[in-house]
């Protein structure tokens, strides 16, 4: 059995990515995303995607690209708000979503991944997250079609306070899509600072995960101490070089002086 886990291009990576599969994809607005694995998806025409990721990208980048082919069929995301496309799908009814807190989002694909069904956290309770209503589908009318569901609330003791606590699902996917700096053919992997973001967390979630990296190195090259995420999570690892176009979703500076 061999442990080495690369594959040759991007589209070989993705070429099992069935029409309505669930995908967990790293990232963070455009920071870390893992743009090559996207853009070979798009190229293979896969669509009636669920994909669970911090947000879509923009009209022209990221996630963004799928969802103006029509690829997307449900988001479940924290932030949407940079992506007209995005807008005019989910508020005609084209466009599932499902709104979840940042932090809750971020336990829910890492408790996806370590095998925990649920668990319980205070984000939420008091609100439409918990009590239920948020809009997850409009109807072309511009009614609600679809609405969350109320979830479970209970009373729990924690610093010696009694508080609710709203119960959350874990989420786990069929696939998971991610960006490395640096990672070895046993599919360890190191991220680049803030990109490493939600990549972690979306790897451990996905059933098989897919990471690209920039620059590939043999098994010990990379000090264990430096691994971000283990080869464990991660299923194939492709190539993709240091010099892949890397996008700024707002570029801001300070005037001189």
């Amino acid at each position: 059995m061999t442990l080495d886990k690369t594959v040759r291009t991007a589209a070989e990576a993705v070429a099992d990515i069935p029409d309505g599969a669930s995908l967990a994809v790293g990232g963070f607005g455009l920071c870390g995303i893992p743009m090559v694995l996207i853009q070979a998806l798009l190229e293979r025409g896969v669509g009636g995607l669920s994909v669970v990721s911090n947000n879509c990208g923009v009209d022209d980048w990221g996630l963004g690209v799928l969802l103006g082919a029509g690829r997307i069929r449900k988001m479940t995301s924290s932030y949407v708000g940079e992506n007209k496309e995005f807008e005019r799908q989910y508020l005609s009814g084209e466009l599932e979503l499902e709104l979840t807190p940042q932090g809750t989002l971020a336990e829910k694909l890492r408790a996806g991944g370590a095998g925990i069904a649920a668990f319980y956290t205070q984000t939420g309770v008091g609100t439409q997250v918990a009590e239920g209503g948020l809009p997850q589908r409009y109807g072309s009318d511009g009614t609600i079609a679809v609405a969350s569901a109320p979830k479970p609330v209970q009373r729990f003791t924690v610093r010696g306070e009694e508080r609710e606590f709203v119960l959350e699902e874990a989420i786990s996917t069929d696939f998971a899509l991610v960006h490395a700096e640096l990672g070895d053919r046993h599919g360890n992997l190191v991220f680049d600072k803030s990109a490493r973001n939600f990549s972690p967390l979306a790897a451990m979630a996905g059933r098989v995960c897919v990471a690209q990296v920039e620059r590939l190195v043999e098994p010990g090259e990379i000090d264990p101490d430096r691994v971000h995420l283990p080869g464990i999570f991660v299923d194939r690892v492709v190539e993709v070089g240091a010099d892949v176009e890397k996008r700024i979703e707002r570029r801001t500076v300070r005037e001189v002086g």
